[in-house]
């Protein structure tokens, strides 16, 4: 079994054969559904760890399924949401609707990376290493993120995103760095996955620290000042 012994439900049904293949061989237990009644219907004694839906095919399905399951089971259920690049814009103004979300076709690594944040519970936690930046403060170890103290709600790229960032200020980096220094790899989203993460991560921090995260014209991102800054 995985770290996590409960189940996670995986839409649709049938998986997809690569996603099947990830959760199989990272040891999930997992049972696919076509239908919200199909998730009240088999819901474990202990409820669901959490919910994988693929919407990179089929996105108005994946939608509606969505504001049903948040309608009957609220925010208690970890959705991780599977997109394709042409569908990031349609992320906009749903963060309710999904925990995090992951650009498909998918590297496996990285699914199982984001399902162990998703995932991740309050014992989990751990002393561990910190990022700091004035009133930023980054948790290596349990991924959790707070500034002047309240905690930071984020998907795990946006925390990776975060964390290169503030472990390099000053720096100006491109889209196309960034997208190789924290993706890790060719990314089918392109350059423009880098702006949605920031537009999101800016939000996040509010209005008071959005500026941390500046916008270098006709180069790419920087966070925090440089040493030319007064």
């Amino acid at each position: 079994m995985s770290d996590s012994s409960r189940m996670l439900a995986v839409v649709p049904d049938p998986v997809p054969p690569e996603l099947a293949r990830t959760l199989d061989l990272a040891s999930y237990a997992w049972k696919a559904v076509a239908s919200i009644a199909d998730v009240n219907e088999y819901e474990p004694s202990g409820g669901w760890a959490g919910v994988i839906i693929d919407a990179s095919n089929e996105s108005d399905g994946a939608w509606n399924f969505l504001r049903t399951l948040r309608k009957q089971h609220g925010s208690s259920v970890p959705v991780l949401l599977l997109v394709g690049g042409a569908q990031l814009d349609e992320l906009e103004h749903r963060d309710d609707l999904f925990d995090d979300f992951c650009l498909a076709p998918f590297h496996p690594a990285e699914l199982e990376a984001r399902l162990r944040h998703l995932l991740a519970s309050d014992t989990d936690v751990q002393q561990a290493d910190l990022v700091e930046y004035g009133e930023l403060v980054l948790n290596l170890e349990t991924y959790q993120a707070s500034i002047s103290g309240r905690p930071l709600d984020m998907t795990y790229m946006e925390y990776e995103l975060l964390k290169f960032l503030a472990q390099n200020p000053g720096k100006v980096f491109t889209r196309e760095i960034l997208l190789s220094r924290v993706w890790g790899y060719e990314y089918y989203g392109g350059a423009r996955t880098v702006d949605v993460h920031v537009r999101r991560l800016r939000a996040k921090l509010g209005e008071e620290h959005a500026a941390l995260i500046q916008t270098v014209r006709s180069v790419g991102y920087r966070f925090g000042q440089s040493r030319w800054d007064s």
